[in-house]
């Protein structure tokens, strides 16, 4: 039997498939792109180490450092390129403490205030042109007090003029290997072609901390300025934390209506310290909600193995024809590396990689081989093994004496 459709009837048919296919796949297409933006959104912080959440909300960008091993705990937009505001100031401050380290410049040495340094404006210890001040009143201003003018007389002390001094910051940035710097000034003024990111002010705030004095005017919370004079003036430092978060002591707060909220925090407790970076926080509380948020991330999850000692001895490279035939690599710091609490610490080595001909001269600071750390096949940390002394080339008497003392003394 034949069953006769009318072609009326098939075509609204048609119509009603072809509007619940359409249906499905607009359904269908929206909940595949929801599901693909969750995933976009679960992912954004894949390159943090032990998946960490968000830590800084409120940040345009920010980073959680390991100071000792340089590990990235978390990050977020690091190597934005964005306006530093007086974070710019721990730059001033490391090439300060640089000086003082070389014998370029002492304590109390006395540094006089220009003109020019007087008008800066802004964050001040009100310094007065032709006002004098030790450098470590100065360190004091610069630190505490975020002082524009402090931190200009000091440029000028060092480097002649603020231009200068500044050509000194960005050579040092250069140094450190920093790709998403420029500065144009010491303190931190808006200016063009001033910038920094997350990730490279944690490279220097890093280096800074190398010079342990520096903690002794990062971390004081108070303290005064001609003490002595009929006018004494009142330092509160402006990073709240060092008060109120337990091993909190530095580094620097920053604040221009284009940066917004800022701060390079440094904190340490149980043999572990943290340096913290973010820009663009909308208000002070905010920023060190989050930054003492991040401090407590590193600190309850993380513990340092260390692999050598300052001091250690971890073997000696043969050096071809210098003076001295062979040179011992000392451990110029603690070699450690960054592991998650409750990671067992089975499969860790590590290896001394050494170049394979160092001849001499050999320069004190050369790089001469590595020390490698390794749990099980994956490498966690290689640290550059360098020269601690200088090795003159050997003169061809030497060289002759001891070839031919070697000849005799084999078995």
């Amino acid at each position: 039997m034949k069953v006769k459709f009318r072609r009326g009837t098939i075509v609204r048919k048609i119509r009603y498939v072809t509007l619940v296919l359409c249906i499905a796949v607009s359904v269908l297409g929206g909940a595949t792109g929801a599901w693909a933006e969750e995933k976009a959104k679960g992912t954004a912080n894949s390159g943090n180490a032990g998946g960490a959440a968000e830590l800084a909300p409120g940040a345009r960008s920010a980073i959680l450092m390991d100071a000792s091993t340089g590990t990235v705990i978390y990050e977020k937009n690091s190597h934005d390129k964005l306006p530093p505001a007086s974070i710019t100031k721990i730059m001033t401050m490391l090439l300060t403490v640089e000086a003082l380290d070389e014998g370029r410049l002492q304590l109390t040495d006395k540094v006089r205030t220009s003109e020019y340094a007087a008008s800066m404006g802004g964050s001040q210890i009100f310094l007065e042109p032709g006002e004098e001040m030790t450098v470590d009143d100065m360190l004091k201003g610069i630190a505490m007090a975020s002082g524009n003018d402090a931190s200009v007389a000091m440029a000028e002390k060092i480097a002649g003029s603020e231009s200068a001094f500044v050509d000194l910051m960005n050579q040092k940035a250069q140094d450190l290997g920093l790709k998403d710097t420029h500065f144009a000034n010491c303190n931190g003024l808006p200016a063009a072609n001033h910038y920094s990111s997350a990730h490279d002010i944690a490279v220097i705030s890093r280096e800074l901390l190398k010079h342990e004095q520096i903690i002794k005017y990062t971390g004081s919370y108070q303290d005064y300025l001609r003490k002595d004079s009929t006018k004494p003036f009142w330092l509160v430092n402006t990073n709240k934390l060092v008060r109120f978060y337990t091993g909190a002591d530095g580094l620097k707060t920053g604040y221009t209506s284009e940066a917004k909220f800022c701060l390079s925090a440094t904190a340490a407790r149980d043999g572990l310290r943290a340096v913290a970076v973010v820009l663009g926080e909308p208000n002070t509380k905010t920023r060190n909600s989050e930054v003492s948020a991040m401090f407590d991330y590193l600190f309850s999850q993380y513990k340092l193995h260390t692999i050598h000692k300052e001091g250690d001895t971890i073997g000696t490279v043969r050096i071809e024809k210098g003076v001295k035939s062979q040179l011992p690599l000392v451990a110029k710091e603690d070699y450690s590396v960054l592991l998650r609490k409750g990671v067992t610490q089975e499969g860790i080595r590590h290896e001394l990689v050494l170049n394979e001909q160092v001849k001499a001269p050999v320069a004190e600071g050369q790089t001469v081989g590595k020390l490698v750390v390794y749990q099980g096949t994956a490498v966690l940390k290689e640290y550059e093994l360098k020269a601690g002394e200088n090795i003159a080339k050997a003169g061809w008497w030497k060289l002759f004496k001891r070839a031919t003392g070697a000849m005799f003394t084999k078995d």
